[in-house]
């Protein structure tokens, strides 16, 4: 049964249930562009978490929703459609609390939409097998919902990072509950509201609430009526959570770090490697698992590279999210901003060479008074030889790369591999057959060739090695969700030729 859904009356709110509900704590939200404070929002923890596993449990126990897969294709229909009317107010408002520049926070919102109509067509077309195995005896496997699923949402990406693990759980017939973080919490409000409006979402299918802290979190892994965890953000954390969810074997997917090499060999079209390349620094002020932070480039063509994405990189237009000059907005807290500088000041000390240096804004920058108070790191390129230093083999989730050169193909490969991470690569190359023989050699879950950042929907992505477990997007993702059914029947012995 669904019930109107009103709207919240101050705060960003929590949905729980079908319903807002609030917490007795009431946070900031302040802006990194120059740290004033934009609103507040509902603080919650682990009372949130355990209502809101309460609501999923009752949904998915009670009712029809996870055998009914024409009403899971209908709500995420209607979901895509609610979202997409308040895109542009999404939009700006990723804009100014999470300080994306405009043109990223579209990106994010425009990948969002689809991916939910995505996954409405595969709740309506996913299937099992079947066959005669023998004489009268059938075989059969059916998918069905794993349960009540929790979702960890990271403050880089919240709405369609949100969408791509709940999503899936909702075409798959899970009831979800999705910690949604407190760095975005005013975005995270109005995707409450979308999610309000949503009429034909049963009560609790979709709970969200939002925890600056990690009370909350933890009581979601760790609660017994949770059948399924995904979760996306460091991969220190996601050992965390796999270590809490094998204590109640509950299925973990995580989606985790990142350490992204951008292999230009000497055939490569620098024309239209150096923009990309100067973007996968500092899309998202490189706060993202997929940042092109490692450059390998063959020798024939180091010197001119090493000039060209020099000057690119200091050529980025600082500014504010919601500026549509900005090229790089600041980073999310001035916290990290110290933390970064603090890397590459020691990867420094250890003998990367500093062909740009980048850093905070000093008194003296042409831009301290005008983003004066901001977050902002201007980006980083360091040479390095050393690939086990500790700025080759560590996200620095920042703007900064490494800018490595090498000799032969299998040295490029073997660069590219010497790190714990495996998330994506990318191959410049104007050969037509190094793409996909490198590609094979290389530890990464993606691979592109001549370009970077590219994902469809219905194809998995996901990492190798200590960048995570499990797919997202695909069937694949979808399948994370559910469990596998084996029924046999035996045809009764007088019906048997």
């Amino acid at each position: 049964m669904t019930t109107a859904h009103t709207t919240p009356t101050a705060d960003a709110r929590h949905w729980i249930n079908g319903a807002w509900a609030t917490s007795t704590r009431v946070t900031p939200s302040t802006s990194p562009h120059d740290g004033s404070v934009l609103d507040h929002y509902a603080d919650g923890g682990e009372a949130e978490a355990r209502a809101a596993i309460a609501a999923a449990r009752a949904a998915f126990d009670t009712g029809d929703w996870a055998r009914d897969r024409a009403w899971r294709a209908r709500a995420l229909n209607e979901l895509a459609d609610r979202t997409a009317e308040r895109r542009d107010e999404l939009v700006t408002l990723l804009a100014r609390e999470n300080r994306k520049i405009l043109a990223e926070a579209a990106f994010e919102v425009d990948l969002a939409i689809p991916k939910l109509r995505y996954y409405a067509a595969l709740a309506l077309t996913d299937s099992g097998r079947s066959a005669e195995v023998g004489p009268g005896l059938y075989s059969m496997t059916l998918r069905q919902p794993a349960g009540v699923a929790a979702v960890v949402t990271p403050w880089n990406s919240p709405v369609v990072l949100a969408v791509r693990s709940f999503a899936p759980a909702l075409a798959a017939g899970c009831a979800a509950v999705v910690k949604m973080p407190g760095q975005t919490g005013l975005v995270n409000g109005l995707l409450n509201e979308v999610v309000a409006a949503t009429g034909s979402l049963p009560d609790g299918v979709l709970n969200l609430f939002t925890e600056s802290g990690s009370s909350g979190a933890r009581a979601l892994v760790a609660a017994p009526d949770v059948d399924v965890v995904s979760f996306t953000g460091s991969t220190r954390v996601g050992r965390a959570i796999m270590a809490q969810a094998a204590e109640t074997l509950t299925p973990v997917s995580l989606e985790l770090g990142g350490k992204t090499p951008m292999i230009v060999f000497d055939d490569a079209d620098l024309d239209a490697a150096v923009p990309v390349l100067t973007k996968a620094v500092t899309t998202f002020a490189g706060q993202f698992c997929m940042t092109g932070s490692r450059v390998l480039v063959q020798r024939g063509v180091a010197d001119e590279l090493r000039a060209r994405l020099t000057a690119s990189l200091s050529g980025v237009r600082l500014g504010a999210g919601d500026d549509p000059e900005s090229e790089i907005g600041p980073m999310i807290d001035r916290e990290a901003v110290a933390r970064v500088d603090a890397e590459v000041g020691a990867a420094i000390a250890d003998g990367a060479r500093p062909l740009l240096r980048g850093g905070p804004l000093t008194g003296d920058d042409p831009d301290a008074d005008r983003l004066a108070g901001g977050a902002y790191y201007r980006p980083a390129l360091l040479e390095v030889s050393d690939p086990e230093a500790a700025i080759v083999r560590r996200e620095v989730f920042g703007p900064v790369a490494t800018f490595e050169v090498f000799e032969s193909e299998e040295r490029a490969v073997a660069l590219a591999n010497a790190t714990e991470f495996g998330l994506a690569a990318s191959v410049w190359t104007r050969d037509a057959d190094r793409p996909l023989r490198v590609g094979r050699e290389l530890d990464a879950g993606t691979v592109w060739t001549n370009t970077w950042a590219v994902v469809h929907d219905q194809f998995e992505e996901g990492g190798f090695k200590q960048s995570g477990v499990g797919r997202l997007n695909g069937p694949r993702g979808m399948e994370e969700f559910q469990e596998t059914k084996h029924l046999v029947r035996t045809a009764p012995r007088d019906a048997r030729r």
